[in-house]
């Protein structure tokens, strides 16, 4: 059982946390949920229900009986929410899951598609047919309509034409924020949609 509040060891190739864990947990009451209640339940005589307000005390003595560590999973809730888990484990499918994250975040390619305010039906067509194809393999889609000169003046062919991108692409991805403005640039990004069944 680990004691005291641990913090992983400095690295810059692994994700950093920090955590309150058994003694360390002086608030006297806490929110215990976990998978493994029921379990923890029968070794230590009582009925524990997932969520439920329990003293603190109560379950540091719980953890001690079945050998698992009380960790502050959720400081800032009112109690704070607490797992009695095996900590060590625990801080290993953490920081599993930080980099699996990070790895997907970093194989997310983001795909430009340029337009200007005079994009004719054919350019704007192929270019759809290639940004539906982007979003399909899980890249981003950034479209952008470059205002040459005075060509900014035009900016309601380019609000026009990029609704109209994002309309002809909604089965494959929605946009990640409004339509907006960046210097001589009228932007929208859109991420590829969730497919079902994966």
């Amino acid at each position: 059982m680990a004691k005291g509040r641990f913090r992983s060891r400095d690295s810059r190739n692994e994700p950093q946390f920090n955590f309150r864990i058994n003694e360390q947990i002086r608030i006297p009451e806490i929110r215990l949920v976990g998978e493994n209640l029921e379990e923890v339940g029968e070794h230590v005589g009582e009925k524990i229900e997932p969520g439920t307000i329990f003293s603190t005390r109560t379950v540091l003595q719980w953890a001690d009986k079945v050998h698992l560590d009380l960790v502050e999973v959720s400081p800032t809730a009112k109690p704070p929410v607490c797992r009695l888990t095996d900590f060590k484990k625990f801080l290993y499918e953490k920081k599993k899951k930080e980099k699996e994250m990070k790895s997907k975040a970093a194989k997310t390619v983001l795909k430009e598609i340029r337009f200007g305010p005079n994009t004719d039906d054919h350019d704007f067509e192929f270019k759809t047919r290639h940004a539906k194809s982007f979003l399909e393999e899980g890249s981003k889609v950034k479209a952008y309509v470059h205002f040459y000169g005075r060509s900014i003046v035009f900016k309601d062919r380019g609000r026009i034409l990029l609704n109209r991108f994002v309309a002809e692409l909604e089965e494959q991805g929605g946009p990640e924020s409004p339509i907006k403005m960046e210097g001589k640039r009228m932007l929208v990004v859109l991420t590829p949609s969730k497919k079902k069944g994966k």
